[in-house]
């Protein structure tokens, strides 16, 4: 492992969360969630074709986890890479949060709109919110890890891996905010207040574990 590989995953992590964030906090009041899920997509694309034979693109704790599973990462390299992940997330809220504090006037959402969350008036429960997130980002690993494999068409993962991205951020924005990524929750949550922040550990757990069982799953399907 190398420096390059913990700012390469610093900048890919900055710029998911700067997308999703972004346009969740900016676009999305007026061109709804399609927009959100387009911006993850599209960010992890793009960032993945930028620094993803530096760092093989995580940008994402589950993610890391998800690939030790799947027996291809080596787990005493996980804390480094999660460290730069949160960090990357956390700075690209810091710059948001900046922007959203010196707008007047501006139609805009709020951090805690931002945020991911469960329960309440008009949202689901805690068992639908940690089950969904299980499901989601287990389906998620499944298509990196094949998409990744030495038997899939060479050069089109980033592809794969954004559509999947997009795709579930549109199926799950209206259950929990579409998490998938303990770095982008942890980063929003931090400027949402107490709410988001009792929430959190949600948004760590169930993807974390859906990780583990797509990177097991694909692991398996691929027999490598």
């Amino acid at each position: 492992m190398t420096a390059r590989a913990i700012v390469a995953e610093f900048v890919g992590t900055f710029c998911l969360v700067l997308a999703i964030a972004g346009a969740a906090l900016f676009a999305a009041p007026s061109a709804g969630l399609v927009a959100v899920a387009l911006a993850a997509g599209i960010s992890v694309v793009s960032m993945a074709y930028a620094v993803g034979n530096i760092s093989g693109a995580h940008f994402n704790p589950a993610v890391t986890v998800g690939l030790i599973a799947a027996g291809r990462f080596d787990s005493a390299k996980a804390p480094a890479y999660i460290v730069a992940q949160v960090l990357g997330g956390a700075a690209a809220a810091l710059v948001l949060s900046v922007v959203l504090s010196s707008g007047i006037g501006v139609k805009a959402n709020t951090f805690v709109g931002a945020s991911n969350h469960y329960g309440g008036t008009g949202q689901f429960g805690l068992v639908a919110s940690f089950l969904f997130e299980v499901v989601i980002t287990a389906l998620f690993l499944v298509v990196i890890v094949g998409s990744t494999s030495r038997k899939a068409p060479s050069g089109f993962a980033p592809l794969a891996i954004g559509l999947a991205l997009a795709l579930f951020h549109i199926i799950a924005i209206p259950v929990t905010n579409a998490s998938l990524n303990p770095a982008r929750s942890t980063a929003t949550a931090l400027f949402a207040g107490t709410g988001p922040l009792s929430q959190l550990w949600v948004f760590w757990v169930a993807p974390i574990l859906g990780g583990v069982i797509g990177g097991a799953i694909g692991r398996y399907l691929q027999e490598e």
